[in-house]
């Protein structure tokens, strides 16, 4: 039975981290929440975890490096519910921690891009058709980080800010694409966070990186688009 009347919010790499608790916030605030994962067992367990609490979840197998994966991810979500809210670009990899660009291996930086950049852009393109049947307006939330930002960048892994730099640049892209099609486009640094990729000695939980994201998602005036947030207030590119 397809979810009808109700928010409803894909998040892909929603198997852990940050990903997860979006999910959650979101299942507890109304939404339908949708799982994207490569990861079939993590994934499924995470949609059952959040059915088991009396919300509703569902997982979707989705690889954001794999163009066949999408266009099939997108194909299950047609089945299962008649609009999309939500997109949050999540999934993301961070290989080049320590690394330095004078000696940065380049087929490193092309898994990098093709998962950071060239997946989200994928994604936002084949989902759109849902999200523009959303009653209430479309939002996307691109995860980025404040290592992408030019302001203060200097060496950290550079492969991985680069890529948020460009992640940043396609969120401004796509704003203005559809800043007349009522489709908000936001991209979000939730700060150093205490998970697989932000390790333990990270200063923030999983519940302030998530914050910013679900206020974005259910709580902004639709009018907000093209923007990079941090703990709900815009900075710098």
């Amino acid at each position: 039975m397809k979810t009808e009347h109700q928010r409803t919010a894909l998040i892909t790499g929603a198997n852990k981290g940050i990903g997860k608790e979006i999910a959650w916030q979101l299942a507890k605030r109304g939404f339908a929440v949708f799982i994207g994962s490569r990861d079939i067992a993590k994934g499924r367990e995470t949609s059952e975890e959040i059915c088991q609490a009396g919300y509703e979840s569902t997982f979707i197998e989705l690889d954001v490096t794999d163009p066949v994966s999408i266009r099939m991810a997108c194909g299950t979500f047609s089945q299962k519910a008649d609009h999309l809210d939500i997109l949050v670009n999540n999934a993301g990899v961070l290989e080049d921690h320590g690394e330095n660009i004078l000696n940065l291996n380049t087929e490193m930086l092309d898994r990098t891009l093709k998962a950071n950049v060239t997946g989200p852009i994928l994604v936002i393109q084949d989902f759109l058709q849902h999200l523009r049947k959303s009653r209430l307006g479309g939002r996307i939330i691109n995860v980025s980080s404040g290592a992408g930002s030019l302001t203060g960048m200097s060496t950290y892994a550079p492969a991985y800010s680069i890529s948020k730099t460009a992640l940043n640049a396609v969120t401004k892209q796509f704003a203005g694409a559809l800043k007349d099609q009522n489709i908000a486009v936001n991209c979000v640094d939730p700060g150093w966070v205490r998970t697989d990729m932000g390790g333990p000695s990270a200063s923030r939980s999983v519940e302030k990186g998530a914050e910013t994201i679900v206020w974005l998602a259910a709580d902004v005036p639709q009018s907000e688009t093209g923007k990079f947030w941090h703990d709900k207030q815009e900075v710098e590119w």
